[in-house]
């Protein structure tokens, strides 16, 4: 849950702090108050790309950091943290993001400084933006797999199937190792050992690569360093007018001139310090030019163990380079030392399995056997399943739909099997994959007539918007299962061409969302805003001939006025009273 967002220097923002608390949020405002960059900031705090632009005209750098609760129940957020060893204090984290105008930026959560990718990752557990240009995990057709497996209680049975599935893969592969031909396997054993005993050897050192080029660098450039040196001596300490003789004849002047007038004490004071500052640097690269010698045999020495090391990245460094980078996206890459180590470990790794491949052969079949056989029945049930549940969400979110303004839409959770080409093998008329023996894929038809289709044809923003909010209604009620453990939403535009009655529904099923999640949405609609647990307003002022957006909460006779202004423009007797009703039929205490 977001309890606390600051933002700086972004767009026409000067510098905000909020406090946030559970339930249905709305942020209201006049058109181009600026409510859009409020959501704007969350995307970015989310992940989402930014560029220089954002940051307000005259400042350098535009940051947004938040407080966020991670709900004990959200394992998925937990065990993201505890991988990279983050730790929450008592549940909270602090996300912090910002961007320079010359297009570097920091991102840290908690302490601990992470890449775009890893944010994203983790505020994907936490919170669902859903805007014109924002159904990341509404479009990916893997998130509709985890969706219905949530509304049909199915996760734990999934994550278990799912560990079968890596076992079964994994001893697969080390059995079809070992079924290569005896003299291949010979053949690699031997280029496998004589790899690790070459890299035994040689013993790289994480960063020696590095350091040996600095030296390799100095010692080359010695004549140059040795003049560059002997210049810095003689300005320093040897020379006829060096800085520290000057120095020297000051302070013993100062001293004298000192003793006739109290007053230059302090300079004298400051004086002194800078003597003996300047004493101790000298006496320092004193040492440093006494010490320095071109020894032509480290430099044989160390062009030698470079040309090794060279060698060994050449040989086991460069293949897992593209692997290892391109697994972790904008992660930082692996240094070529440990690129050629990691390749040392997998090494060992295959030559264990296959030293003992004719000992453990038969004894790999008949686990094989048995772990396909247990695969077969967990995807059956898993198949049998989702296809029941699959019915059912899609009624629900088609009877949902019909009352969020989209009275001719059809949904539908499609169960496909897999396709033989893109799984790990067949059995039993079963294409496996690591999540079961199908795929989920969330259909829709807008319109009477129209086949259905994938959702990521649907053009508008405010229909995904009214599509993930009746999948939030199902899923918050806990479906047949557990409910969904993302905590925040967004709606940013969820109202685009709806009113009357359908404004009214779409009012009551965000409340209903907002007794299970927090929710935040931007919204035109009085009946809508009405609704909110928490309302906060966004306004567009200048002073200075500067434009700045503020945001803040209102109280219960500026929610009034505002609820007014929605209505008719202004907060006239009529608007008023208006509202008054709405607020009295619909609305909260607050």
């Amino acid at each position: 849950m977001l309890e606390e967002l600051s933002i700086r220097n972004y767009a026409l923002i000067d510098s905000i702090s909020l406090s946030f608390r559970s339930g249905f949020n709305v942020l209201t405002g006049e058109t181009g108050a600026g409510k859009s960059i409020i959501v704007g900031s969350l995307s970015f705090l989310m992940g989402g790309r930014a560029e220089p632009d954002v940051i307000r005209t005259g400042a350098e750098e535009a940051g947004v950091s938040a407080v966020v609760s991670v709900h004990k129940n959200n394992r998925e957020a937990a065990e993201w943290l505890q991988s990279r060893d983050i730790e929450s204090d008592e549940d909270t984290v602090i996300i912090r993001r910002s961007i320079k105008a010359g297009g570097r930026g920091s991102i840290y959560i908690q302490n601990a400084p992470v890449t775009r990718s890893d944010l994203a990752d983790f505020m994907g557990l936490l919170f669902d933006l859903h805007g014109q240009h924002n159904h990341e995990s509404l479009l990916r057709k893997e998130s509709h797999r985890r969706y219905l497996d949530r509304f049909a209680g199915l996760e734990e049975e999934a994550i278990a199937y799912n560990a079968v599935f890596t076992e079964l893969t994994e001893k697969r592969k080390t059995l079809e190792a070992s079924l290569s031909s005896e003299r291949d396997r010979e053949e690699r054993l031997e280029l496998l050992n004589y790899a690790v005993e070459e890299i035994f050897r040689a013993a790289p050192r994480i960063g020696e690569i590095r350091e040996l080029e600095n030296e390799a660098q100095r010692l080359s450039d010695f004549e140059k360093l040795a003049g560059f040196v002997n210049t810095a001596s003689d300005s320093l300490f040897d020379g006829e007018y060096s800085v520290l003789g000057l120095a020297r004849r000051a302070r013993g002047a100062l001293d004298n001139a000192a003793g006739i007038d109290s007053s230059l004490g302090k300079i004298q004071k400051r004086l002194e310090d800078m003597y003996y500052e300047t004493e101790d640097i000298a006496g320092e690269f004193r040492g440093y030019r006494d010490n320095l010698t071109f020894d032509p045999k480290r430099l044989e020495e160390v062009d030698e163990r470079l040309a090794l090391l060279y060698k060994l990245k050449k040989k086991y460094g460069a293949g897992l380079a593209g692997a290892e980078s391109g697994a972790g996206g904008e992660k930082a890459a692996p240094s070529d030392e440990e690129l050629i180590l990691a390749y040392k470990v997998r090494a060992e790794a295959e030559i264990e399995a296959l030293s003992g491949a004719r000992e453990n052969r038969e004894k790999l079949k008949a686990e094989i056997a048995a772990l396909e056989k247990d695969l077969i029945a967990r995807a059956s049930a898993l198949r049998r399943k989702r296809t029941a549940a699959s019915a059912i969400l899609g009624e629900r979110i088609t009877e949902i739909l019909s009352r969020l303004g989209m009275p001719n839409a059809r949904f539908a959770a499609n169960i496909l099997p897999k396709n033989r080409d893109a799984a790990q093998g067949a059995q039993a008329g079963f294409v496996c994959g690591p999540w079961g023996a199908e795929d989920v894929d969330f259909l829709i038809s807008a319109n009477t007539g129209e086949p259905l289709k994938d959702l990521a044809r649907i053009a508008s923003g405010g229909e995904l918007s009214r599509v993930m909010l009746a999948i939030k209604t199902v899923l918050s009620a806990g479906g047949a299962g557990t409910a969904d453990s993302i905590e925040t939403l967004v709606f940013d535009e969820i109202d685009a061409g709806i009113g009357g009655e359908v404004a009214l529904a779409v009012g009551e099923y965000l409340t209903k969302i907002g007794e299970a999640k927090q929710i935040f949405c931007v919204t035109h609609l009085a009946s809508i805003a009405v609704r909110a647990d928490n309302h906060f307003k966004v306004e567009k002022r200048t002073e200075g001939g500067r434009t700045f957006t503020g945001v803040g909460p209102l109280s219960a006779e500026g929610r009034r006025k505002e609820i007014a202004r929605m209505l008719a423009g202004d907060a006239g007797e009529a608007a008023l009273a208006h509202a008054d009703d709405l607020i009295l039929k619909y609305g909260k205490r607050h």
